[in-house]
C-alpha cells in the first residue's frame, strides 16, 4: 500500500510542472529577438531556385514561434504576459500565411 502512494504522489508530483521555476520560460527580451529573426526571414527575398530552402525555413521558423509561444503561455513570471503572447500569435500567423502563399500550403 505504501509503495502505491509513493507511486501516485512521483506521478502527481510529475504531472504538475511549476511555471515559475520552468526552465524554459522565455523573456520579453527573447521574444523580443526572436522576432526580428524571424522578420528577417520572412522578409529575405526568395529567387525561384531557392524556393524549397525557403519554405524550409519558413517551416522551422514556425515551429520555432509555436514552441516560444509554448514556453511563453506556461511561464507566468512575466508581467507582460498577454502581450507576448499576442505577438506572438501574429507571429505564427504571418508564418503560416507566408508558408500558404509561397510554398503552396
Amino acid at each position: 500500500m505504501a509503495r502505491l502512494a509513493l507511486l501516485l504522489t512521483s506521478i502527481a508530483a510529475n504531472a504538475m510542472p511549476i511555471p515559475a521555476l520552468a526552465s524554459d520560460c522565455v523573456s520579453t527580451s527573447e521574444i523580443a529577438a526572436s522576432r526580428a529573426h524571424w522578420a528577417t526571414v520572412r522578409n529575405q527575398p526568395v529567387a525561384a531556385s531557392e524556393n524549397e530552402k525557403a519554405c524550409r525555413a519558413f517551416a522551422v521558423s514556425f515551429y520555432e514561434s509555436v514552441t516560444t509561444r509554448q514556453a511563453a503561455a506556461t511561464c507566468i513570471r512575466s508581467n507582460d504576459r498577454q502581450r507576448d503572447l499576442a505577438a506572438l500569435d501574429l507571429e505564427i500567423e504571418a508564418f503560416n500565411a507566408a508558408i500558404a502563399s509561397k510554398c503552396g500550403g
